[in-house]
């Protein structure tokens, strides 16, 4: 109100001056074309700056876009190469033992994340007072386990172990304990089985002691499993104790392979002379035909097949024993063995040996149980298998070749032997398939 009679006195002061002065009408038609002209004037730098003023965001969104462009491609992009090996993930394994916290597998996880390590798959073990985490986890190749042990002391993980995986680790828990459980149904490829369930392991058969429990638990790295054929089958795994959730799962695959029983795939085979024979697996009950075998061949085949000229039948009964390696043998349709190969394992690698009857040689016997061995192999996640020969044996040389898969020789103490990665001929696909 003050404001508004200030302005109504002003007004009345200024007229009535003007009213008594003759230059009154002069000086308000001069306030009237000032104020056209300053409205003029307005009205021109308004519409001058409002425009530039309603695209000044436009401009300045330009402007930082272009700025952003500048910090975030030129200073930023990468080589080529360099690009390429961030895009790259090497697989690792992690485990490690936590306290059994709210928060400690999210602290493992920061810490991981902190160095570009990506989490694909993760296992709990629990324990009575702490938990084992398994990682299944994606670095750059820049990052080492040294760095990774680093990480993961940072958040609290004790007991770290860490391995290079490979794609065959991405497969899931349950997927892999049912493949695992169908190969478990056939009882002779158990330890093979236990081997892709537990990892890298060490096991030995013994005689049942009379005061084994029906069921036990793991004894720090080692475990106690039946046997299906008998006998106990000892797992040891140093520097990398069994969790209870491991023996759960491998007491589980022990009991499938009881329960089912064994199972003998047989092979039809045809001979370049006419001849058929039957390719099936061989157990302890074909002693007494592979040992007549034996008699029948020469010296000189016992010989290239055993660096030896006979074999003793307590070694015979191991070769087919099913708890130290797979064994195929050839049979006619009256019975008669005519051919055995074996693959003795020892952990990941694994030796092969081939005996064919001296009448059935040069039918490509041997390389059809070869090959059938060799697919086993690969199925049982064998890496290496070797055969030892004479250098001058070109029938076993021969044989290796026609498995069309890549071969290493080398001469031993005047021995040579042939080696064949099934592990990289598999992931080639050059691994021989036959029904």
């Amino acid at each position: 109100m003050a404001v508004l009679f200030l302005a109504a006195g002003t007004t009345h002061l200024f007229a009535s001056f003007l009213g008594h002065h003759t230059y009154g009408p002069v000086v308000l038609i001069g306030l009237g074309a000032a104020v056209i002209a300053g409205s003029v004037v307005r009205a021109w730098w308004v519409g001058r700056h409002g425009h530039a003023a309603h695209h000044a965001p436009h401009l300045e969104a330009r402007r930082g876009a272009g700025s952003a462009r500048q910090v975030e491609v030129r200073p930023a992009q990468p080589p080529a190469t360099e690009s390429r090996e961030e895009d790259e993930q090497v697989l690792w394994r992690i485990r490690t033992t936590v306290q059994d916290t709210p928060g400690s597998l999210a602290a493992l996880c920061s810490s991981l994340a902190d160095r570009a390590v990506n989490i694909l798959a993760l296992q709990v073990h629990p324990l009575a007072d702490a938990v084992v985490d398994e990682f299944l986890v994606g670095a750059p190749p820049r990052v080492t386990a040294g760095e990774l042990a680093a990480a993961i002391g940072s958040a609290g993980g004790t007991g770290t172990w860490i391995s290079r995986a490979d794609a065959h680790d991405l497969v899931d828990i349950p997927t892999r304990m049912l493949t695992l459980a169908v190969r478990a149904a056939e009882a002779s490829e158990l330890p093979a089985v236990l081997r892709g369930l537990l990892g890298e392991c060490e096991i030995r058969w013994m005689p049942a002691p009379a005061d084994l429990p029906q069921e036990g638990e793991p004894d720090g790295t080692t475990m106690r499993l039946p046997d299906a054929e008998g006998g106990v089958l000892v797992v040891s795994r140093p520097g990398l104790p069994f969790t209870p959730a491991e023996f759960a799962r491998a007491h589980a695959l022990a009991e499938v392979a009881i329960r089912l029983g064994p199972r003998e795939p047989r092979w039809t085979l045809m001979l370049p002379n006419g001849a058929e024979v039957t390719i099936r697996r061989a157990g302890r009950q074909d002693l007494a035909a592979v040992t007549a075998m034996h008699r029948r061949c020469s010296p000189e085949t016992l010989y290239r097949r055993y660096l030896a000229h006979k074999r003793e039948v307590s070694q015979l009964d191991s070769l087919l024993s099913a708890r130290f390696g797979y064994t195929l043998v050839a049979n006619t349709p009256d019975g008669d063995v005519v051919a055995m190969a074996n693959l003795m394992w020892d952990g990941s690698t694994a030796e092969l040996g081939v005996l064919v009857e001296d009448a059935w040689q040069r039918q490509g016997l041997g390389t059809a149980l070869v090959r059938r061995l060799i697919a086993f192999a690969a199925d049982a996640d064998i890496d290496t298998v070797y055969a030892i020969a004479q250098p001058g044996n070109t029938a076993t040389i021969r044989m290796m070749q026609r498995l069309g898969m890549p071969l290493d020789r080398r001469i031993d103490n005047g021995t040579l032997i042939i080696t064949v990665h099934v592990a990289h001929a598999a992931a080639s696909s050059a691994v021989p398939r036959q029904p």
